[in-house]
């Protein structure tokens, strides 16, 4: 199948706008399918330019880079237009762009969507028909991504996971097509964003984890940010909801039909639906399944008009394993199991390979992973942790006294949720970027000490000297990175380096 080829449903030119890893992987799905390509960056050397050379070749390739990308002919002859998710729609140039192509009847989606497209494609011209499980929330999606995709892979599931944070789908699938290894399972991470651009994409499952206040600068506030996120249970079979999450609850119509999954922190009560239960002081992570006297629910069929929903039943509590026993440790991870769980259960993975899965999982990069100790204090490097929400929940899943490093992009945020984390836990606060004043102003009220630093080295510096013997000394921002780096791998790889100097200056073998 290399090189494989589709029947075009293509138009015949296609608009690429914004050259990062979705813009090329989208850019070389619609030219192997026979469609001419104009792409427009207001980047002179876009990071994919190179790339996109030298898979499609200049010949094939009308570019439109720089400051005068947007031109008065960027939308001539066009029939589809492929916007990159990182781009903001109500800001120029992309506004008017947007505004334009609406104008002029020109169709705009994103890679996400074209993705869906080529699987329709697939399904007539190969019957490749695979089961796909998206997942999306304002935090834990990349974990939850990851976990699940494990979990399949242990339960013998042919998988493949793509999306957000990367891969992109669509190099995934050219990938899968050419190396004849096309997956049973796709596991898709979908931001908000990208979900704005897609509408055909058809799920065995979907997932909301959460919703904080993340990306306003995007979504402008809450209830479009909310909508975008809702998205993704229109085009899927089956809902999986965080029944503690009030905004994701009211994405669906009710927790116990037939077509509702939930998760949560307290113990499940209807069949299928996943918890926690504490006794003598162990957690258990629980779920509730039928019991011996009932039947399984018949499959959906077309209801009588008004018939009323059916729904489920109560079921018996079963504990799985103690939350202890997971290979990674905190409320909010035992939230995210039970979610990656309930995905891999609607594809038919049994629970004995995915539960010792989820034992041998040991979490992502950058998402309160344990970097060492330096004098009895342990340092977490909790970089992804770009908004207030996933702040609030790795504090809380850490549980003990902190030195707090935050600080940087803010995104129109609101701060306040952070205050009563902050206070129960915080020994001090040392703060960094361009928000770093309006994060302390909000947080004055806790009364924790608060320093401010100029670079990351010299916060992690203040901060040892604030910490005490069994502190944790955390880098969890709650604010984006592109103030002062490149992005939030980058702030990370820097802190590491950081606390590995500070083990030196203190004597100790980095």
């Amino acid at each position: 199948m290399n090189d494989t080829v589709l029947p075009s449903a293509l138009p015949a030119r296609v608009l690429i706008v914004g050259l990062g890893e979705t813009g090329v992987a989208a850019a070389r799905w619609c030219a192997r399918n026979g469609a001419a390509l104009r792409v427009a960056d207001t980047r002179q050397t876009p990071a994919g330019l190179e790339q996109l050379r030298q898979t499609i070749g200049e010949a094939s390739l009308e570019l439109h880079l720089g400051a005068t990308a947007f031109d008065e002919t960027l939308l001539e002859g066009i029939g589809l237009l492929v916007l990159s998710p990182g781009l903001i729609p109500s800001v120029s140039p992309i506004k008017e762009l947007l505004e334009q192509a609406q104008g002029a009847c020109i169709e705009v989606i994103g890679e996400i969507e074209l993705f869906a497209r080529a699987l329709q494609q697939l399904k007539t011209t190969h019957q490749y028909a695979p089961r796909i499980l998206g997942i999306t929330g304002t935090n834990g999606k990349t974990t939850v991504t990851a976990l699940t995709r494990q979990m399949l892979s242990a339960a013998g599931i042919s998988v493949r996971a793509a999306g957000n944070i990367g891969p992109a789908a669509l190099a995934c699938l050219l990938e899968a097509l050419d190396t004849e290894t096309l997956p049973d399972v796709w596991v898709l991470e979908l931001s908000s964003f990208q979900l704005e651009t897609t509408r055909s994409l058809h799920m065995t499952a979907a997932v909301v984890l959460n919703v904080t206040q993340d990306h306003l600068d995007w979504h402008g506030d809450m209830a479009s940010y909310a909508r975008a996120k809702a998205r993704i249970y229109g085009m899927a079979d089956l809902l999986l909801v965080n029944r503690d999450d009030t905004l994701v609850r009211e994405m669906c119509e009710g927790l116990t039909r037939t077509n509702v999954r939930s998760f949560g922190k307290d113990a499940p009560m209807w069949t299928a639906d996943m918890g926690l239960e504490s006794s003598h002081d162990v957690s258990w992570l629980t779920a509730s399944e039928l019991t011996e006297f009932e039947e399984h629910l018949p499959s959906p069929t077309k209801r009588k008009k008004n018939a009323p929903q059916p729904e489920r039943h109560t079921g018996r509590l079963v504990r799985l394993m103690p939350t202890d026993a997971l290979g990674v440790q905190g409320l909010h991870n035992a939230l995210n199991t039970q979610a990656a769980l309930l995905l891999a259960r609607a594809v038919g993975a049994g629970f004995g390979p995915i539960l010792r899965a989820a034992t041998e999982y040991k979490g992502e990069p950058h998402r309160m992973e344990f970097v060492r100790s330096v004098r009895g204090v342990d340092c977490f490097n909790d970089s992804k942790g770009t908004n207030v929400g996933a702040t609030v929940a790795g504090l809380e899943g850490l549980g003990r006294r902190v030195v707090l490093i935050a600080g940087g992009a803010g995104k129109g945020q609101d701060f306040s949720p952070l205050i009563t984390v902050v206070a129960r836990l915080a020994r001090a606060l040392v703060l960094i970027g361009q928000d770093a004043h309006l994060l302390a102003d909000t947080l004055a009220a806790t009364g924790v000490p608060c320093l401010f630093a100029q670079s990351l080295p010299q916060a992690v510096d203040l901060a040892f000297v604030q910490a005490q013997e069994g502190d944790a000394l955390v880098l969890s921002p709650a604010c984006a990175s592109l103030d002062m780096f490149r992005n939030y791998s980058h702030r990370g790889q820097v802190f590491v380096e950081a606390t590995l100097e500070l083990a030196l200056s203190q004597g100790e073998v980095a």
